[in-house]
């Protein structure tokens, strides 16, 4: 019986750790990298578009993998180990660790702070990072340098310079249709090395030179640092650079990197994950804002998913996901929040009040989105009505998500709406679930922060369903006791708890009338075996119903509608639907 009274402050508990930031205490593995400005990372200032391809590798790893990036600009074989820059990565690898090791852009320099010539020094320092990797554990992996986009024939067998000038600075050479090499035997080091070795070898050289050539000299130039003047802060002159490369070239180079080493070291292929964008405040993405990537999925792309990749970080912004937006699904990583602190009484710019629905932190129109531990936040506070997520979309499909927020929180708002919720988190004060749509919430932890309403569902006349519960858990703050599970907001609301853990703040009458005696007798409010100190069958209000069986509400039946969906059996699926 201890136990038993103990339970929910159990499930509180177990909650929190569940829906912790708790990765952090579990064993990762660490790839870091070393090299030059082609692999580095770049600071961020007046919209400097320039990324080298390593600062993009997190975005295309799983969250078992964390890079660390050690790739700066100007660095040689030689200048990263006399800099102390190689006593830093080598001290920190531990066991099982990688290290990715890609240098001779700036090996080819002839001052002596940085030269080193293939077959001999060159050749020596790579050596050294594998041998002193190896001796810690680690795996390294040689790669050779990527292609400088060089459509011009050289002159003489000497090594290019990395030229990059403002447009206009001096006239260019005509380029033609072959691109031609300019690294010469430093790309022999790493493969030769390697082979000597037995190390996994990247022939970066010949994944780049394939995709510049195969764009041709016009189109290429979408992958490296050709900027307009006038249109970018950190180049108000322009840049015309024929060797770094802006966001979408680290991207796609990034991406065909990690599927060449997917193929060669299955032990880390496992981890590699492919995303349409990247949404990343740090600038390792293709965005940095949500609504950005959001914007950017074309209008109507049937017949198949967009994958979106939203990084850890606090995004504040008021999301809007149009209707035009089919088939978005938003991946969090752990600590991924989307918020904002609009809510009810708050003047809009013609100083009237934005009202329950301009209150909303996240819209969402658009059929078919799937959302993937993602935390939906309205961090307004107790100050009224101020709605976490907005929901008009039908087949939405939420997994492993949080909604944070006090009343109103989650707003299931379209009548045809279909929605489903599997593993989430919902927490908030009053009616902190409302509205018209057909919701369906799977193993999800209801949170009660205050006394008040779990449910207000206005479910229209001849609906077969409005709200059902499956297996879901209802905590509350210490101080809570007073919670009942719905209100009608309309005359015909409707609210099934099926096999739900309900804690002891939930009142025995169960369900509230809302002071609208004539609702009692057009509402459906049930309950299927309830459990925990807060069921109390016998103690229910009168106009409130236990289900005898299950009969007509397996989940499959309630979601199925006329197309038959069914995300329990079929995941994130899209439903076929002529359009």
């Amino acid at each position: 019986m201890k136990i038993h009274r103990n339970r929910p402050l159990l499930l509180l508990v177990t909650a929190f750790i569940l829906f912790s930031a708790f990765r952090a205490d579990k064993p990762f593995i660490t790839i870091f990298t070393i090299g030059d400005s082609t692999m580095g990372n770049k600071k961020l200032d007046g919209g400097n578009p320039e990324r080298g391809w390593g600062m993009m590798l997190p975005g295309f790893f799983s969250e078992d993998i964390r890079v660390d990036n050690h790739a700066a600009n100007g660095r040689s074989s030689k200048s990263f180990i006399t800099e102390g820059r190689w006593e830093k990565v080598i001290s920190q690898v531990k066991k099982g660790d990688y290290v990715f090791i890609q240098f001779g852009h700036n090996d080819e320099k002839t001052d002596s702070a940085r030269h080193t010539d293939p077959g001999t020094t060159f050749d020596d320092n790579l050596r050294r990072f594998v041998n002193e990797t190896r001796a810690k554990g680690g795996i390294p992996v040689l790669f050779n340098s990527i292609v400088r986009r060089n459509f011009v024939q050289p002159k003489d067998a000497s090594i290019a310079k990395d030229a990059r000038q403002t447009p206009g600075e001096q006239e260019l050479p005509k380029e033609g249709s072959v691109l031609f090499d300019t690294h010469g035997a430093y790309l022999d080091s790493p493969r030769n090395v390697a082979k000597e070795m037995g190390v996994v070898f990247i022939d970066m050289n010949k994944i780049t030179h394939d995709l510049v050539q195969g764009l041709g000299p016009v189109e290429s130039k979408k992958l490296y640092m050709f900027v307009e003047p006038g249109k970018i802060p950190a180049f108000p002159k322009g840049r015309e650079d024929n060797t770094h490369l802006n966001i979408y070239g680290a991207r796609t180079i990034a991406g065909l990197t990690v599927d060449a080493i997917a193929g060669q070291i299955p032990e880390l292929g496992k981890y590699v994950r492919h995303y349409d964008y990247v949404v990343a405040q740090d600038g390792t993405g293709d965005f940095f804002t949500v609504q950005e990537a959001i914007n950017a999925v074309p209008d109507f792309r049937k017949n198949v998913r967009t994958t979106i990749l939203v990084r850890k970080g606090t995004y504040k912004e008021k999301i809007i996901i149009p209707e035009s937006k089919i088939n978005i699904s938003l991946i969090g990583e752990d600590g991924a929040v989307l918020t904002n602190d609009d809510f009810a009484n708050k003047k809009n710019v013609f100083g009237e009040n934005m009202g329950t629905s301009g209150s909303s932190s996240c819209y969402i129109y658009a059929p078919d989105f799937y959302a993937e531990n993602i935390t939906f936040e309205n961090s307004a506070g107790p100050v009224g009505q101020a709605v976490a997520c907005f929901v008009s979309a039908d087949r939405a499909f939420f997994k492993n998500c949080r909604f944070l927020g006090y009343q109103d929180t989650l707003y299931t708002y379209g009548k045809q709406s279909r929605q489903y919720y599997e593993d989430c988190y919902i927490e908030g004060t009053v009616d902190f679930i409302f509205g018209w749509s057909v919701a369906v919430f799977n193993r999800c932890h209801i949170h009660s922060k205050r006394d008040g309403y779990v449910t207000a569902p206005s479910t229209d006349q001849g609906k077969k369903f409005g709200y059902v519960f499956y297996d879901c858990q209802l905590t509350a703050d210490p101080e809570v006791a007073k919670v009942y599970l719905s209100r009608p907001w309309r005359p015909y609301a409707q609210a099934v708890f099926i096999r739900c853990e309900l804690g002891k703040h939930i009142l025995p009458e169960g369900w509230n009338n809302w002071g609208k005696k004539e609702a009692e007798k057009t509402v459906f409010y049930a309950e299927y075996t309830s459990r925990g100190e807060g069921a109390n069958p016998k103690a229910r209000a009168a106009f409130s119903h236990q289900l005898k069986n299950l009969k007509g509400y397996e989940i499959e039946t309630v979601l199925a509608g006329e197309d038959g969906w069914n995300p329990v059996k079929n995941g994130n699926r899209m439903v076929e639907v002529k359009r």
